[in-house]
C-alpha cells in the first residue's frame, strides 16, 4: 500500500485559545467548509462535533482535545491559477490534507494543549475580538514558543458589541510578540461586520450564501482605502526584511511579485519570525476560509520542520529522524483515551517511516515489543479504520497495552527514544472514597484508567489514614474526573473538600550523617552516609552541570565520594533513599522540593552492608538535614484575571487584596474593566460565588498556576496545626 497523499500537502495544526474565544465554533466552521460535516454544530446548542463528551456539551467547554482529518482546496485555487491570476486549473493540484486538533481553553486542561502542541507542526491561535489577549492565550503562546510551533492569529468575534480589531492586535504586539503583523483589516465591526480586506492582494472579501460558503472578491471600500494602503506598505516592508536581496530591490523601487512575497512570508512564518493576523467572526461565518488558505500558504508541511530529536536507547547517543517514509519507523504516543466500543486508544504522531496494522513496534521505555491490532484515523469520536499510516500522519492504535503518554514506539532494529513531554505538577488535592464495597473494587480500576489518560492527574494513598487522594490542576479538573468515574465506570464516591497541594523546601544549608546499624544474630545491616543539603540553584542550566551532578525535577544529587568510603554499587541506593526522605516533609508532611544534596563521605561494612541499609541511612540523613536547613512551606500562587463592570472595580480590588492578593494592573476590556492579580490558591476556593454576589452576577474570572511562593509565618503556623 502506497501513500495516498504527498507529504508536502499535509498540514498538522491545532486550534488553541483562551476559554470562550470561539475555538470550537471556529473548528465547526472548518469541518463544514471542508465537507466533513454537512451541518454546523453550535456550542450553545450542545451539538458540536469536536466537543463530543457529555460533560463538554453540558458545560459548553472543551475538555479533551479532539483529532479530525479533512481536506481543503484554497479558495484562490477554485477558479484561478494563483501564480498567474488566470486560467482554469485542476482543483486536485491544490487539495491539502489537514490533521486538526481542537484543544481546550480552560487552564485545568492545559495538559491537552501542551501534548497537542508537541506533535503538531503549526497552530491557529484564536482571540476574542473584544478582549484580545487573555491569560490562557499567554500560556498557550508560551507553550507554542517552547515547542517552536509556527502560528497564525485569528481575531474572532468581531461581530460582538465592543469588538475592536486594533485593540486586539495591539494586545498581541504588547503581550505576545512584536513580530505579529496585520494580514487583513475588517470591513465594519459589531453588527456592521461584513468581511475583510486582504492587505497582501489588496482585495476585499465578502462571505455570501446561507453559511458564508461563497467567498466573493470585490474592490476595497472607499472609506478603507487609505488605511489599507498604509497597512499594505507596513506588511510589504515586514516581509521584504526577511531577504537582503529582495530588500535591496524594494528600496530601489522594485515591488516584489505576489509569488515572491508569499514564499518569503511562508519562510518567515515557519521560522517564527512573523505571526500573520487575520480578522473575522466564526459564528457569523466570516473569514474562516481565508484562515484555511493561510494554513496552506504559510504553515509548514512535515517536510518543512527540522528532524525530530531523541536518543538511541542502546548507546545513549543523540539521534534524529527526518520526515520521510523511507526512514526507520518512529512515532510519539501523545494521548491515551478510552473508547466505549474499541477499548483503549493510543493516539500517536508518525515522524518517520510507515506502520501497518498487525505489525510489531518496540517501546524503548519498557524494552518490549507490542503488536498493533488496528489503526484508526479519528474524526472526533468517529473512527475510520486504515491498514497503514505514513510519516507526518496522526492516528490512533488499538492493541497497545503497556504504552503510555510520551512513550516512543519505533522499529526494533533502529531504536530511538524521542524526548518526552514535560507536564505541570498538580496543585489541588481531593480525598475520595467508594460508597459501597462494589464501588471499591471498581474505583481502583477507574482511577488507574483515568491516570493513564491524563498525565496531570495523580492518585496516591495517605500512609496514615489509608485514604485515596486524587490530585489535579483545579477544581473543575477534579470535578470532571469524579463525574467521569460515575458515568463511564459506574463508580459512586463520597468526595471531600478540595485541598491545596502545598510543598516544603529549605532556605538554608546543613550537614549531618545518617547511620543504620542493626544486629539481630547472623548477618546484620550497616549503612552510613555523610551529607550536606542546600537549596537548588534554579538559575543553572542542567546542561552546564558537572558530570557528578544529577538533576531531576525538584531534586539534585551530587556525588563527591572519594577513596571508596562507600562502594559504587551502593550509590544508587543512597540516591533512592534521599528521594524517599523528601517524600514526607519535616514541617507538615508535604513533599519537599528544590533540594540539592551532596553525598561526600560515609563508611561500610564488608559483611553487613547492603543496599537496603544504605537506602534507610540516606533517608534518615535527609530528614535530619532538612530539619536543620530552615524549612518553609510553599503554596501555589495563581495568576487571576477578573473582568467586571467598572462600577464594581473598588469591591473587586478590595476583595482580592483581602485574599493576600497582589494587584498587578488594570485595563479597559470593551465595556468592562479587567483586573490582574497574583493570589494564593488557598484563598480562591468558592470565589465565583463571592464575585457574583458582589457584582450582581455580571463579573467573571479566570486563573492559572504561575509559581510556588513561601507561605507567611502566621499562615504556615495554621497549616502545621491543622496537620497534627
Amino acid at each position: 500500500m502506497e501513500r495516498d497523499y504527498p507529504l508536502e500537502k499535509v498540514r498538522n495544526f491545532g486550534i488553541i485559545a483562551h476559554i470562550d474565544a470561539g475555538k470550537t465554533t471556529t473548528s465547526e466552521r472548518v469541518l463544514f467548509y471542508t465537507g466533513v460535516s454537512h451541518k454546523i454544530g453550535e456550542v450553545h446548542d450542545g451539538e458540536t462535533t469536536t466537543d463530543w463528551m457529555e460533560q463538554e456539551r453540558e458545560r459548553g467547554i472543551t475538555i479533551t482535545s479532539a483529532a479530525v482529518t479533512c481536506f481543503w482546496t484554497p479558495t484562490y485555487a477554485l477558479n484561478n491559477n494563483p501564480s498567474t491570476g488566470s486560467g482554469q486549473i485542476s482543483k486536485t493540484n491544490f487539495k491539502h490534507r489537514f490533521n486538526i486538533i481542537d484543544t481546550p481553553g480552560h487552564i485545568d486542561f492545559t495538559a491537552e494543549v501542551k501534548r497537542s502542541l508537541r506533535v503538531l507542526d503549526g497552530a491557529v491561535v484564536v482571540f476574542d475580538g473584544v478582549a484580545g489577549v487573555e491569560p490562557q492565550s499567554e500560556t498557550n503562546w508560551r507553550y507554542a514558543d517552547e515547542a517552536m510551533v509556527p502560528r497564525i492569529c485569528f481575531v474572532n468575534k468581531l461581530d460582538r458589541i465592543g469588538a475592536s480589531f486594533e485593540h486586539s492586535y495591539a494586545t498581541i504586539l504588547d503581550r505576545l510578540s512584536k513580530n505579529a503583523i496585520r494580514m487583513q483589516i475588517p470591513i465594519g465591526l459589531e453588527d456592521k461586520h461584513e468581511g475583510a480586506v486582504d492587505l497582501l492582494t489588496m482585495k476585499a472579501y465578502y462571505f455570501e450564501g446561507d453559511m458564508g460558503n461563497k467567498v466573493v472578491e470585490k474592490e476595497i471600500p472607499e472609506e478603507l482605502k487609505a488605511d489599507a494602503e498604509k497597512y499594505h506598505n507596513e506588511l510589504i516592508e515586514k516581509i521584504v526584511e526577511q531577504d537582503d536581496v529582495v530588500m535591496t530591490e524594494y528600496l530601489d523601487g522594485k515591488i516584489p511579485t505576489l509569488d515572491v512575497l508569499k514564499k518569503l512570508m511562508r519562510k518567515a512564518v515557519i521560522a517564527n519570525k512573523i505571526f500573520p493576523v487575520f480578522a473575522g467572526s466564526a459564528l457569523k461565518n466570516k473569514g474562516v476560509q481565508l484562515v484555511l488558505d493561510a494554513v496552506v500558504d504559510y504553515l509548514p508541511a512535515p517536510t518543512d520542520i527540522p528532524a525530530i530529536e531523541g536518543v538511541n536507547p542502546n548507546t545513549e547517543e543523540h539521534d534524529v529522524r527526518h520526515a520521510s517514509d523511507s526512514e526507520p519507523f518512529s512515532a510519539l504516543a501523545f494521548k491515551v483515551a478510552t473508547d466505549p466500543f474499541v477499548g483503549q486508544l493510543i493516539f500517536f504522531r508518525v515522524y518517520s517511516g510507515s506502520l501497518s496494522a498487525g505489525s510489531y513496534v518496540y517501546n524503548p521505555r519498557t524494552r518490549n515489543k507490542e503488536r498493533i491490532g488496528r489503526i484508526l484515523r479519528m474524526h472526533a469520536n468517529d473512527r475510520e479504520e486504515v491498514k497503514k499510516v505514513f510519516a507526518g500522519e496522526i492516528a490512533a492504535a488499538v492493541g497497545l497495552k503497556d504504552t503510555i503518554t510520551s512513550d516512543t514506539i519505533c522499529d526494533e532494529e533502529h531504536p530511538i527514544e524521542l524526548y518526552r513531554i514535560v507536564f505541570p505538577e498538580p496543585v489541588i488535592d481531593l480525598r475520595v472514597e467508594p460508597k459501597t464495597k462494589a464501588d471499591q473494587e471498581k474505583m481502583g480500576m477507574a482511577l488507574n484508567r483515568l491516570a493513564q489518560e491524563d498525565p496531570t492527574f495523580r492518585v496516591t494513598t495517605d500512609s496514615e489514614t489509608n485514604e485515596t487522594i486524587i490530585a489535579g490542576m483545579g477544581e473543575l479538573h477534579l470535578e470532571i474526573l469524579v463525574d467521569r468515574m460515575k458515568r463511564e465506570f459506574g463508580v459512586e464516591t463520597n468526595v471531600g473538600k478540595p485541598q491545596v497541594a502545598y510543598r516544603e523546601t529549605i532556605t538554608g544549608e546543613a550537614g549531618t550523617e545518617g547511620k543504620y546499624i542493626k544486629q539481630s544474630g547472623g548477618r546484620g545491616n550497616y549503612g552510613h552516609v555523610k551529607i550536606k543539603v542546600k537549596p537548588m540553584d534554579m538559575n543553572v542550566d542542567p546542561e552546564d552541570l558537572p558530570k557528578n551532578v544529577k538533576r531531576e525535577k525538584g531534586f539534585e544529587f551530587i556525588n563527591t565520594i572519594k577513596g571508596g568510603s562507600i562502594p559504587q554499587e551502593y550509590i544508587p541506593a543512597c540516591e533512592k533513599g534521599f528521594k524517599e526522605g523528601l517524600d514526607r516533609g519535616v514541617l507538615a508532611g508535604f513533599k519537599i522540593v528544590n533540594v540539592s544534596v551532596e553525598l561526600w563521605d560515609g563508611s561500610y561494612h564488608d559483611v553487613d552492608s547492603n543496599e537496603m541499609a544504605f537506602k534507610i541511612a540516606a533517608s534518615m540523613a535527609m530528614q535530619d538535614a532538612c530539619k536543620m536547613a530552615k524549612p518553609v512551606i510553599l503554596e501555589p500562587m495563581m495568576k487571576v484575571e477578573v473582568v467586571t463592570p467598572e462600577k464594581f472595580m473598588g469591591d473587586v480590588t478590595g476583595s482580592l487584596s483581602s485574599k493576600r492578593g497582589l494587584i498587578e494592573g488594570m485595563e479597559a476590556r470593551g465595556l468592562n474593566q479587567a483586573v490582574r492579580a497574583i493570589v494564593p490558591l488557598s484563598e480562591m476556593f468558592g470565589y465565583m460565588t463571592t464575585l457574583r454576589s458582589m457584582t450582581e452576577g455580571r463579573a467573571g474570572f479566570t486563573m492559572e498556576f504561575i509559581r510556588y511562593d513561601i507561605v507567611p509565618q502566621s499562615v504556615a503556623a495554621t497549616i502545621i496545626e491543622s496537620r497534627k
